[in-house]
């Protein structure tokens, strides 16, 4: 089991990787960043000791399983049969290198901001008229969830038949979040949505962006990107979401349309049997912590629960995700250790009502109909402002849109951002 200490090897910055990954390659590529964007933008190489990847294996092959659910369903949580087959793999077939791999390739970097080190890719476009775009990721996701939008929104030629609009092109930020992934934990409490969208508008300008950017997210990361639109800084021309939580007040419940009581309907199903884990990690993070932080079944299983009932799978994620990118998924909480730090963002903002956000920018909503949540552009206009400027009601895909369609978000992100280049 790998020590305390030999943790900063996969969380902490560039002067912490091992040496097998190539300390002289890396301070090379640093040099080269320095006279880029100055000394505060670091190179990150992930490179995980072998003997936490075997101590995984190890851990799985001797998991303690409890009796098979009594119902035929998911209604109690994961079935036995399904958690079994998915660590199955996990165990036996699984490549994290491949993931590694990845990562790596796409361009991945730390940067301290208020006090943390925060771990962020950073892909640019070869096009000179690319619009730089923050990417925001929510829970239990991570900066995986965008690894098929990646290629498209940056080199767009390479990918013309994935999308079907006139490709414009993107700089991509895609930053996880603090206690999240390769960032930093806070040790101390306050790292709430209006300290994160401080940080990530931080992280846009000491990237050269502050002059002329966008911003994208889902679930947390859809908050997270109305807060910057509320505080509207310098050069921020719009933000898009692809999930959208509404909360209807008693006037506008009384004059809702069937259309508007079916997401009321929505809503009540998810705070009624969906929420469980939404509570338990906005008031007690430390306690599930425990859990998640020892057993990789049981963060496995954390997380699967969410790609079935929040995907838009036909009875089984399988259908709509690929075992590896769920386990991706589930690594980037198992190998960091995030389980507790991840949950404690719900504690942090326990107090929000989402949606309820002025919002000082034009707005994008994209939404998806097997998402948990959602509302009407009707509600959305009299929160935001009158800012929506784009409004599509889109016929599948659920809360993973970047996983699940990502053909469609790809188009959506790209005719909002075009439509509001266009009026500015």
């Amino acid at each position: 089991m790998m020590s305390l200490g030999a943790a900063s090897s996969i969380i902490g910055p560039a002067s912490f990787i091992p040496l097998s990954s190539g300390l002289l390659q890396a301070a090379t590529t640093n040099e080269k960043l320095n006279r880029t964007f100055g000394d505060e933008i670091r190179k990150f190489n992930v490179d995980v000791p072998q003997e936490e990847l075997t101590y995984l294996k190890q851990r799985l092959s001797q998991t303690r399983w409890p009796e098979k659910e009594p119902v035929s369903d998911w209604s109690q949580g994961v079935p036995l049969s399904k958690i079994q087959y998915l660590c199955e793999y996990w165990q036996k077939e699984y490549d994290w290198r491949r993931c590694e791999e990845m990562i790596n390739n796409f361009g991945s970097y730390t940067t301290k901001i208020k006090g943390l080190d925060i771990h962020f890719l950073h892909i640019r476009s070869s096009e000179s008229n690319a619009l730089p775009l923050l990417l925001l990721h929510g829970w239990p996701g991570s900066i995986l969830e965008f690894h098929k939008i990646i290629g498209p929104l940056t080199n767009p030629n390479a990918y013309g038949k994935l999308g079907e609009n006139v490709p414009e092109s993107f700089h991509l930020v895609i930053p996880s979040m603090p206690g999240y992934g390769f960032s930093e934990k806070p040790d101390e409490t306050g790292w709430n949505r209006e300290r994160i969208a401080d940080a990530w508008i931080e992280l846009m300008s000491r990237l050269g962006y502050g002059d002329y950017w966008a911003a994208h997210g889902g679930d947390w990361g859809e908050l997270i990107a109305m807060t910057i639109g509320n505080k509207a800084p310098k050069g921020l021309i719009g933000v898009h979401v692809s999930t959208i939580d509404l909360t209807p007040n008693s006037e506008e419940i009384e004059k809702s349309t069937s259309t508007e009581l079916s997401y009321i309907e929505k809503a009540n199903h998810f705070l009624h049997n969906l929420s469980g884990y939404a509570k338990e990690q906005a008031t007690k993070p430390q306690t599930i912590g425990y859990a998640l932080a020892d057993s990789p079944v049981g963060q496995a299983a954390w997380i699967y629960e969410k790609f079935y009932d929040w995907t838009d799978n036909d009875g089984s994620p399988e259908r709509i995700l690929s075992l590896d990118e769920m386990i991706d998924n589930i690594m980037m909480y198992w190998l960091p250790n995030t389980g507790a730090s991840s949950a404690r963002l719900y504690r942090e903002n326990a107090d929000v009502t989402w949606g309820s956000i002025p919002v000082n920018v034009p707005v994008g909503v994209s939404q998806f109909p097997k998402d948990v949540t959602g509302g009407s552009r009707r509600w959305a206009d009299e929160r935001f402002n009158n800012n929506v400027v784009y409004w599509n009601d889109l016929a599948k895909g659920g809360h993973f849109a970047a996983l699940e369609q990502p053909g469609i978000l790809i188009d959506e992100i790209r005719k909002c951002f075009r439509l509001i280049r266009k009026n500015r």
